[in-house]
């Protein structure tokens, strides 16, 4: 099978890119990123390379030659930095994705499989899970959720015009691996808080905001999941996710906190929208506002189509990031400081 990723060089690439080189099936990975991996060695060998910036107009003609003859597509790529600069960002995660599925369209290529994401639905509830046909609408004040809501209605209409194409959507939780924990910590702290200070502190006492919950998920179980639905041809869209689902008491654990003090949401996205504007760090309140709206996922589907599990709980996910903070380079590539360190 030939494999394409668009995006490898990123959080979920290198992950994808791990698992595809496991699978005896795959016989040929292309990678396809903006400026290509800056050092040798594992996940990169053995890939052949492509640079296009899929946000160029003119990027579809190279993309559908790259995509002839693939079996499926990975479309990873997205634009989260600069994030005060809506219509950069759009050109990237909306356009690029019309040019994308362009290009597949002139290839002949059978599936694509795009990462959605939980940010992608409406306000939904904390107290039990939703499955997938929950409104995927987005919450207005975050940039992510908008484009994450407008992609979605992208698929929709290439579902409609071009049944013969699979198209398969992957609504994971927030995703964290060891290698990527630098870009995470340095898009959503910057330079305010000591990224050292995050991953060796220990806090007696953990304020916390009142009901969040949220799910994480590790790198390499969605890259798992990603092989499995190109395995099984499965369609539509599958909520992904580990258990548990982590809330004050589980990050209280993870960060060694004996107590949690319940702060109201409100304080802290007028913390956050302050030292945002004041550009103390990188952080918009649309964060806080995604992380108190997004609902809880049901992960049946994925897990009885694919035979998908996690091989990392949550908490396991969510230490693995905290204790990496400050690990140096992380990936390593220049690219994935302005792509999404979540995907």
């Amino acid at each position: 099978m030939k494999i394409v990723v668009l995006g490898a060089t990123g959080n979920v690439g290198t992950a994808v890119l791990r698992r595809l080189h496991a699978a005896p099936e795959v016989t040929h990975i292309v990678g396809v990123s903006r400026e290509g991996p800056e050092r040798e060695g594992e996940p990169y060998e053995g890939v052949e390379w492509h640079t296009v910036d899929v946000a160029a107009k003119e990027s579809t003609a190279a993309l559908a030659e790259i995509l002839a003859g693939a079996d499926a597509v990975i479309h990873l790529v997205w634009l989260i930095r600069p994030n005060r600069d809506f219509a950069l960002m759009h050109e990237t995660n909306v356009d690029g994705l019309v040019h994308v599925l362009d290009a597949v369209v002139l290839a002949g290529v059978p599936q694509i499989v795009y990462p959605s994401s939980l940010g992608a639905y409406s306000r939904g509830p904390k107290d039990r899970a939703v499955d997938e046909s929950w409104p995927v609408g987005g919450v207005e004040t975050s940039h992510y959720n908008v484009q994450k809501a407008e992609t979605e209605a992208v698929l929709n209409r290439f579902e409609e015009a071009h049944p013969g194409v699979v198209v398969t959507r992957l609504r994971p939780g927030f995703l964290f691996q060891a290698d990527a924990a630098p870009e995470i910590g340095d898009y959503f702290f910057g330079a305010l808080v000591p990224k050292r200070l995050i991953a060796r502190l220990r806090l007696p006492v953990l304020p916390f905001p009142e009901k969040f919950r949220f799910q994480t998920l590790h790198t390499d179980d969605v890259a798992d999941a990603f092989w499995r639905v190109i395995q099984h041809r499965a369609g539509g869209a599958f909520n992904v996710a580990a258990e548990p689902v982590i809330g004050a008491d589980g990050v209280a654990h993870v960060l060694g906190a004996r107590r949690v003090l319940p702060v109201p949401p409100a304080l802290v996205r007028a913390l956050v929208a302050i030292t945002y504007r004041l550009r103390l760090q990188p952080t918009d309140p649309g964060w806080i506002d995604l992380a108190d709206a997004v609902p809880i996922m049901d992960t049946t589907r994925i897990r009885e189509a694919t035979g998908w599990s996690e091989t990392v709980s949550s908490l396991e996910a969510l230490r693995q990031l905290v204790d990496n903070l400050d690990g140096g380079e992380g990936l390593g590539n220049r690219e994935h400081r302005t792509r999404s360190p979540l995907v």
